[in-house]
């Protein structure tokens, strides 16, 4: 079922832009909403869960802190697709491989912790990937690939967390070690939630509809949390 939903999540994004097409102030708020929710799990969650099963809390914060930059390296490769943005030119025939890989990347590492953290992250991730998708088919719509490469790459990417999640429940290695490598994802997730909520409000004014969205994102996990 968790294989199902994630590929449903961006399923349901694509699809959004293909019938609604919304505009960039609605997906600004649904990714400030799956950003405060993302947050509000990895800190109500995650972390509180990979201290307990530690003996080297050191190590842990080492890792987590590996995280984040590991993701502000892929962001560097992925023009921030990850928390909504794409900086490219979308007027060229030549296909992202940078993107797309570092994106690949970021997507399977999401479903590594998922196996062992349980429904709180893995809705948490569903939340996450809406808006993603929501961007991403937005821009792909807009460049000059053609409808395979663009079904190809939607579906690839789709299909990368529940691949993290069959790899982390079947491999030993990932099994063996999901502290540590839960911990790594914690950064990951730290960084984006964060950059999502906290980027560059306009003139840095108070904008009270997001606020409302990031406020809802946190009180879901608050009084969802098993």
């Amino acid at each position: 079922m968790s294989y199902i939903l994630l590929i449903v999540a961006v399923l349901i994004g694509s699809l959004f832009v293909l019938v609604l097409k919304p505009n960039n102030k609605f997906v600004r708020l649904l990714l400030a909403f799956s950003g405060a929710y993302l947050l509000s799990v990895t800190i109500l969650h995650l972390v509180p869960e990979v201290y307990i099963y530690t003996q080297n809390s050191k190590k842990i914060g080492i890792l987590i802190l590996v995280g984040i930059i590991i993701q502000s390296v892929l962001e560097s490769f992925s023009k921030g697709a990850e928390h909504g943005h794409i900086h490219l030119h979308s007027d060229t025939s030549k296909f992202p491989w940078l993107l797309f890989i570092s994106l690949c990347i970021h997507a399977f590492s999401e479903g590594l912790p998922i196996h062992h953290a349980g429904d709180n992250l893995l809705w948490a991730i569903i939340v996450h990937k809406i808006p993603i998708a929501i961007v991403l088919t937005t821009f792909l719509l807009h460049t000059n690939y053609s409808k395979l490469i663009i079904i190809f790459f939607l579906s690839f990417f789709a299909l990368m967390s529940p691949l993290g999640i069959l790899v982390s429940d079947k491999v030993p290695f990932f099994n063996d070690y999901h502290t540590e490598i839960t911990a790594l994802i914690i950064g990951v997730f730290l960084h984006i939630s964060t950059i999502i909520l906290f980027e560059s409000s306009e003139n840095h004014k108070f904008n009270f509809q997001k606020f409302t969205a990031i406020l809802l994102g946190v009180l879901l996990t608050i009084f969802t949390l098993s």
